[in-house]
């Protein structure tokens, strides 16, 4: 039986369901038609891209937006869905034999969406862009490591300023895309925002700001060509509105929905999903202010919290609890780290500061709600938790880009819910980054923590370097500087005839989806 409500019943919908994605119901109806396109993709996504600079802008360590980047965007080196690497615009790279220098290969026969070719000054103009400090970019610190660029031919040769041992990885990762110099600089950075020009699978052909973006198939790209000739992606940031969506055949491909409705669609007729662990971690940042100074009320805080409850119950067992900001796969997991749920632990800690359930101390909690599954019912239980040993907490929602602004001015609540991704897995991208005080991204900032993170930064030593991270992420859990909650688990909902690979890192990429 087919489940798709009829044509009637969806125009009678389409204006509650606009209302709940914040999307015009012209648009909803328009893309339920297009949806039935055998060469159209349309997909309700979770988040707005709020710039077309995947470099320098704050929001370009979104890891959410990167799904759109690396669909009309190409990095220096590309992942399979399992985050092995694979050429990309690079298709040869390494350090010389003493590690002063790297060497890099570009590749022959790409181009960009407006014709011209792919050359190794785009790429050298590119990396230099990345570490100018007067650009902003987050991830500065790493690009700026490398400089005095030499180009011969198709090879590209630089000196190492500073020796990153990450540095072929994060080509590969956030802020690692590969921007045309010509058409940039003569479009400056507000007429970039208008047209932007890639060398990816697709190619922007219109932007509605805050609604949606509709890409069309670049017939000159250099990698495999893309299954569908135009997709669209739905900015839909409510998930009730993002089943809806599904279901009325407004949208093809969905994902981040309530795991009662993944399990609930993928049961019905119509309908395929995928639910794996991505490269996700859930965490709660703690920063270094009061109450939190208290590491007596850090680590009763952490105590009260039962994950594995939280997982079966709440996520339907779709999530793997974890102690430290390493996930299984993760080069530094240490599965020996563990903080166990002792509730009478947590109790005993506030009595030695003076708090109890009738005088408990408290707090303002931060969290997203509807970014990822059952994100604010999680905090929600949380602070039901913390409330029973002595702990109050006042949830304040936010949008994801309001963590940002307020994680890179250090103005984040004394605990903040956020979503970290590491596609890398590397414990630099996961611990350093989150930990390391003169690190943008981080939250709890102090010198006993610098001094072990520090060090790891240039150790050409790679078993040493994990080994540190690995005293480091002890360390962190023995003093209960932040709350590692769990390792997600991705739900993707398609509609039937589609064939999705989903990928390590929680990329939901259209080049990845084929008809079935």
């Amino acid at each position: 039986m087919d489940i798709r409500p009829s044509r009637r019943d969806f125009f009678r919908t389409a204006g509650t369901l606009a209302a709940a994605a914040g999307l015009p119901a012209s648009l909803l109806t328009s893309a339920s038609a297009i949806a039935a396109d055998a060469k159209v993709l349309t997909i309700a996504y979770h988040t707005a891209l709020p710039s077309w600079d995947p470099t320098v802008t704050a929001v370009a360590v979104n890891p959410t937006v990167q799904s759109i980047y690396k669909s009309v965007f190409d990095t220096y080196i590309d992942q399979n869905p399992d985050l092995s690497f694979r050429p990309g615009l690079l298709t040869k790279w390494g350090w010389n034999a003493d590690r002063t220098k790297i060497e890099l290969e570009v590749r022959k026969g790409a181009f960009w969406h407006d014709g011209s070719p792919v050359t190794p000054e785009d790429v050298v103009w590119s990396l230099e862009r990345a570490g100018d400090p007067k650009t902003g970019n987050p991830i500065q610190f790493v690009w700026g490591k490398i400089g005095n660029f030499k180009v011969d031919g198709q090879k590209i040769t630089a000196d190492v300023k500073e020796f990153e041992p990450t540095l072929f990885k994060w080509m590969a990762f956030l802020t690692a895309y590969v921007l045309p110099k010509k058409a940039y600089t003569a479009a400056g950075a507000q007429g970039w925002e208008d047209k932007p020009i890639g060398s990816g699978p697709y190619m922007v052909d219109k932007l509605e700001k805050g609604a949606y973006v509709r890409l069309k198939a670049f017939p000159k790209y250099w990698g495999p060509k893309p299954a569908f000739e135009t997709v669209i992606f739905k900015f839909v940031t409510d998930p009730t509105a993002r089943v809806a969506e599904i279901e009325s055949g407004g949208s093809d491909l969905t994902l981040e929905i309530p795991y009662e409705e993944y399990n609930r669609l993928t049961k019905r007729k119509g309908f395929g999903g995928s639910a794996a662990p991505v490269s996700d971690v859930g965490m709660i940042f703690i920063s270094n202010k009061e109450p939190m100074l208290d590491e007596n009320v850090r680590l009763a805080m952490i105590h009260a919290v039962d994950k594995k409850a939280i997982v079966d119950k709440l996520l339907l067992g779709y999530g793997v609890p974890i102690d430290t900001l390493q996930a299984p796969q993760y080069a530094a997991f240490d599965k020996s780290i563990t903080v166990k749920y002792d509730p009478n632990a947590a109790k005993a800690l506030l009595a030695k500061s003076g708090y109890s359930t009738t005088k408990p101390v408290k707090f303002t909690i931060q969290t997203t709600r509807g970014y990822k599954p059952k994100d604010y019912e999680m905090i929600q239980a949380i602070v039901g938790m913390w409330r029973k040993v002595g702990i109050e907490a006042n949830i304040e929602t936010y949008e994801i880009a309001k963590h940002f602004e307020l994680r890179a001015r250090h103005e984040l609540a004394p605990a903040a819910f956020y979503n970290w991704g590491n596609a890398i897995g590397d414990p630099a991208t996961s611990t350093g980054f989150s930990m390391f005080s003169h690190s943008p991204h981080s939250a709890w900032r102090t010198e006993d923590v610098d001094k072990l993170i520090g060090p790891l930064w240039g150790e050409k030593d790679e078993a040493k370097r994990i080994a540190g991270y690995q005293v480091a992420d002890r360390y962190i859990a023995e003093h209960g500087l932040v709350l590692p909650l769990l390792q997600y688990v991705q739900p993707v909902v398609y509609r039937k005839g589609l064939k999705f690979t989903p990928h390590i890192a929680g990329f939901v990429l259209p080049q990845n989806v084929t008809p079935a």
